[in-house]
């Protein structure tokens, strides 16, 4: 038996077994082994009848009195008596007629594992797991492992095939360079293989995840650090540091950058300088300035002749940046264009010439950039903002643009903990914006029951009057009568109906028109509407500082990181700012509810979102899923610091990754998902 032979080849996998394992995508040996179990039930301690309490059990017994009858159409019932030396008691299997055949097929004791409770007016065992008493279990009498149902394949299916191939699993090979498994007290790759799937306590449980745990990290993290090591192999565009035109900048700014902001630019600036392509993540909360860095990083380029191309995930974001930018860069001389899927025809065309002379020195845009009939001057900075809403394919189309590789910086609002920076970002240089422009105030958050509702309406009246302006976010777009979240189209109706009805109210969702959206956008920054009501649309890069309210209906529902995005909408300006967290019930608020509430500061919220929900919604949900991750924790800062420490040992240590092939296969793998290049 080899890793690579066909499942379908392994005794007791039947022709609609191999169907249901290539549906879940497995289709080797090695495919079933690296299928890591969801759970464990404990099964290992075996009960005496007399003794047995409500719970998970496991008995050895004998079977009397068993009777097999159908109840109705689609309803089968298998019936038995169970019985050892201290009593009997009864067990129950509905719809496994097949249960009859197999225990009257063979006399003596038996291992029945399964939950033992009350059902209906009698106590009994109900679906239990059944194997002989020969020492041979899968699926009772041991810690029972619990695999993902996956294209209806049942968890007792993969155990029985992986007792055919656990001589296959017992001679794996070591993965891991044998001095680091020696130096870490790692048990091998095939104990913890073993382990994982046929556990005889937890400590060997806790060897094997912690054994595995770390070779996902050691592949991810020197993934990123070989991604970094070919970086530097790279030739780009040096442009010097104009010290002048950074001080003239600096000085005639309306406002005063923080010193968060003055050190991220220097960085740039540093990395313009280096024959080798900057590749740099600059992360800040909501509101922090990150835009101003970009602009200022953009006119230093553009001073020495170069040009820069500035990409957002929106055109409503896009044009925002475009009317900022044009604001700080164009008392410099530096001019901006503006280039969307909306532009008219005649315009774009003369825009693309424009670009193509280097007219345009700065061009902010969305997808459009990526187009083929965008030719570059000569581009020497890329900045991709909410980098982790771009595909890694879409981000490679824009450096290609350039002779030579540009300098990169990608840009997100989403604040990432360190501990997932530094693993899925490895190669890259990180930059954060950890303060906020002076005079903003911390908004203050409120979590409200749905049946408390009046007083906040009050509160969001009082600053309507005031002058202000707030939104209101649903998460649907249409009534959904199954559904308890309130709809966008529903919530605008009847807050224009009754209690806002003598104010001005806009709706906004993603399924309308890019005009009609903009125009309503345009409508609410000038003041011609009080109340916004929205779905997460405006989630990202909305900048109204007037708004000073927000309601987040069905606030549970959202991810932290959403949430925190949403609330960041609000707070912009001088005024104080509220943020109501609407709960769906009034049952106790989540952890989530109780932790927006309580800290506005979105790198703990991000750490602690990353313990909730796990590394997806940070790092974006189509390249996370290709990590696979199904040991490590992201999380896990300690396990991270002590992977890099054995990662750099072994770099240092000038041995030949290709020696270790699946190592190196498992790397290769990483590269392509996290690389940013």
């Amino acid at each position: 038996m080899k890793l690579e032979t066909p499942l379908a080849n392994i005794k007791g996998v039947g022709t609609k077994t191999a169907e249901s394992l290539a549906k879940a995508n497995l289709h080797t040996v090695n495919d079933l082994i690296e299928f890591f179990p969801r759970g464990y039930e404990d099964y290992s301690q075996i009960n005496q009848i007399a003794t047995i309490k409500p719970g998970k059990v496991t008995l050895r017994a004998k079977i009397e009195h068993l009777n097999t009858r159908r109840v109705r159409r689609g309803l089968h019932i298998t019936e038995a008596t169970l019985a050892d030396d201290s009593g009997k008691v009864a067990a129950v299997w509905f719809n496994q007629p097949y249960r009859a055949d197999q225990l009257k097929k063979e006399k003596g004791e038996w291992l029945i594992s399964g939950q033992f409770g009350l059902n209906g007016h009698k106590y009994q065992v109900s679906n239990p797991s059944v194997e002989k008493s020969d020492g041979k279990h899968v699926n009772a009498g041991r810690i029972v492992p619990l695999y993902r149902a996956v294209a209806g394949l049942k968890s007792h299916v993969v155990r029985k095939i992986l007792a055919e191939l656990r001589p296959a699993i017992v001679m794996l090979d070591e993965i891991l360079p044998s001095e680091i498994v020696k130096q870490q007290k790692l048990i091998s790759r095939a104990n913890a293989l073993t382990y994982l799937h046929f556990p005889e306590n937890d400590e060997q449980l806790d060897q094997a995840r912690k054994r595995l745990g770390f070779e996902e990290l050691f592949s991810l993290v020197l993934a990123g650090q070989m991604n970094k090591r070919e970086n530097t192999k790279l030739t780009g565009w040096q442009i010097p540091f104009d010290q002048s035109h950074a001080k003239d900048f600096v000085t005639n700014l309306p406002f005063k950058l923080t010193d968060a902001q003055r050190s991220a630019v220097w960085q740039i600036a540093q990395d313009f300088e280096n024959e080798h392509p900057m590749n740099r993540l600059l992360q800040g909360d909501v509101g922090s300035g990150k835009t101003v860095v970009a602009g200022m990083s953009a006119s230093l380029a553009a001073a020495k002749g170069f040009q820069a191309a500035i990409m957002a995930p929106t055109e409503i974001l896009a044009t925002q940046h475009a009317e900022t930018l044009t604001k700080l860069l164009e008392p410099f001389g530096v001019t901006i264009g503006l280039l969307t899927g909306s532009v008219k025809p005649s315009a774009k065309k003369q825009l693309y010439e424009r670009i193509a002379d280097g007219c345009v020195q700065v061009v902010v845009g969305t997808h459009a950039l990526i187009q083929e009939k965008v030719n570059f001057h000569k581009l020497g900075f890329v900045v991709i903002d909410e980098q982790h809403r771009f595909g890694v394919a879409q981000r490679q189309r824009l450096l290609e643009k350039s002779s030579h590789l540009p300098h990169l910086l990608s840009m997100t609002a989403t604040p990432i903990p360190r501990s997932l920076a530094l693993t899925v970002y490895g190669e890259l240089d990180v930059s954060i914006l950890n303060e906020m422009p002076r005079g903003r105030q911390p908004i203050k958050t409120s979590i409200v029951s749905p049946n408390s509702r009046e007083s906040m309406y009050q509160k969001v009246e009082q600053e309507i009057i005031a002058g202000r302006q707030a939104y209101v976010v649903c998460p649907l777009i249409d009534e959904n009568p199954e559904s308890e979240k309130r709809s966008v189209e529903l919530e605008y109706k009847k807050l224009q109906k009754t209690v806002f009805q003598q104010n001005k109210i806009g709706l906004l969702h993603g399924q309308m028109a890019s005009d009609e959206k903009q125009s309503v956008m345009e409508n609410f920054a000038r003041g011609n509407i009080d109340i916004l009501v929205s779905t997460t649309v405006i989630e990202v890069g909305v900048d109204v500082p007037n708004a000073t309210v927000m309601i987040i209906e069905n606030a549970d529902q959202f991810g932290l990181a959403q949430a925190h995005q949403l609330r960041g909408r609000i707070g912009r300006g001088a005024h104080q700012s509220h943020c109501f967290l609407v709960s769906s019930d009034s049952l106790k608020p989540t952890r989530r509810l109780r932790e927006l509430e309580k800290s506005n500061d979105g790198f703990y919220l991000a750490e602690v979102d990353l313990k909730l929900r796990g590394p997806g919604e940070i790092y974006g949900r189509a390249q996370h899923g290709q990590l696979n991750l199904q040991m490590a924790s992201l999380g896990d800062t300690k396990a991270i610091a002590i992977v890099q420490k054995a990662v750099d040992q072994f770099l240092q240590s000038g041995e030949d990754l290709l020696q270790y092939k699946q190592l190196y296969e498992q790397v290769k793998k990483y590269q392509k998902v996290t690389t940013l290049n």
